[in-house]
């Protein structure tokens, strides 16, 4: 028995109509809307909820203004969930009540985020992907890689906290819920996924000198490098702002392009991580540049003419270091 990934979030947010555009833009399905509550979809059937801040009902906030109030993890089974509402029955603000006609459980974490669990709703889908020639092998032949006019996200894949105390809430998930260790910056960071055999995180903690606690990121997942490329140029093209992208993680493996997000944080298409099992030994990483990003374009891609947006030279056509 384990957590199998990641089934809803739920943000609280200041400007629903904003978000409303920026969701539908980022690929994602409305599902329903009132005038306190957008619910949208995955491809998947991740769910994805952005509520006024003033909701009833509504999680306590981590931090000042929009940011993730909740994260609903899915498990396979009323078993898992029994196991799991023992393992945090003592835990601040325990619950075990009937959500949306569904068993759903859940407490405080040590950084005051709302964690629950539900009996995934998430469904197995199939989609194509890209298939990439390498030297050694070429499985794409007689047959063009796609490209992408927008990007729709598959899931959540994991999410990214500032945490005030490292140790503590990362040992509280492993105790919980069985996450593992995938790698870390030595008391500063740490990258854990659900279950011994998995993509690289599901979930990263992050202590910075201040203790700030709140909201990093969202992370979508898409199906290749050429969607994030697809999905981030759209999104340019519909004038929302980059934070840093594309580009790719060394730790991780994967391709990434972030996004200011009005419902709090950033928001990140990504693709194409490290897929770890029992056998993989956890790294030790010192923060850094070079160690968040092997490379990454800075200020993003302007989505009309396919270049760097502060690029030098005629026309962005050279991607040029700043001195």
């Amino acid at each position: 028995m384990s957590v199998l990934g990641i089934d809803q979030i739920t943000y609280g947010a200041d400007d629903l109509p904003a978000c409303r555009q920026f969701f539908e833009d980022w690929g994602l399905t409305l599902k329903s809307e009132a005038a306190d509550e957008l619910v949208f979809e995955c491809l998947n059937g991740c769910k994805v909820v952005v509520a006024a801040l003033d909701k009833p009902g509504l999680p306590p906030a981590m931090e000042e203004g929009p940011t993730l109030r909740e994260v609903v993890w899915g498990v396979e089974s009323d078993a898992d969930l029994d196991r799991y509402a023992a393992a945090i029955a003592q835990d601040p603000a325990f619950f075990d009540s009937t959500i949306d006609g569904a068993r759903r459980i859940g407490c405080i974490d040590p950084n005051g985020l709302a964690v629950r669990l539900q009996v995934s709703r998430k469904r197995a889908v199939q989609v194509d992907c890209a298939a990439m020639n390498t030297w050694n092998a070429k499985p794409r032949i007689n047959q063009a890689a796609p490209i992408y006019e927008r990007a729709t996200p598959i899931e959540v894949g994991h999410v990214v906290f500032f945490v005030s105390d490292v140790k503590a809430t990362s040992a509280f998930y492993a105790q919980r819920f069985g996450f593992v260790a995938s790698d870390s910056y030595p008391n500063r960071g740490a990258f854990m996924r659900c279950a011994a055999e998995g993509g690289h995180h599901d979930l990263f903690l992050l202590q910075i000198p201040s203790g700030k606690r709140g909201l990093n990121h969202v992370a979508f997942t898409v199906r290749d490098i050429h969607e994030v490329f697809g999905g981030g140029l759209h999104f340019s093209r519909r004038g929302w702002e980059t934070q840093l992208g594309p580009g790719r993680h060394p730790v991780s493996s994967a391709y990434f392009w972030y996004f200011k997000n009005p419902a709090g944080g950033l928001i990140e298409y990504y693709a194409d991580e490290d897929q770890l099992t029992a056998e993989w030994q956890p790294r030790e990483f010192e923060p850094g540049p070079t160690v968040f990003a092997e490379w990454a374009v800075d200020g993003g891609l302007d989505g009309n003419t396919r270049r760097q947006k502060n690029a030098e030279g005629p026309k962005g056509a050279f991607l040029t270091e700043k001195k």
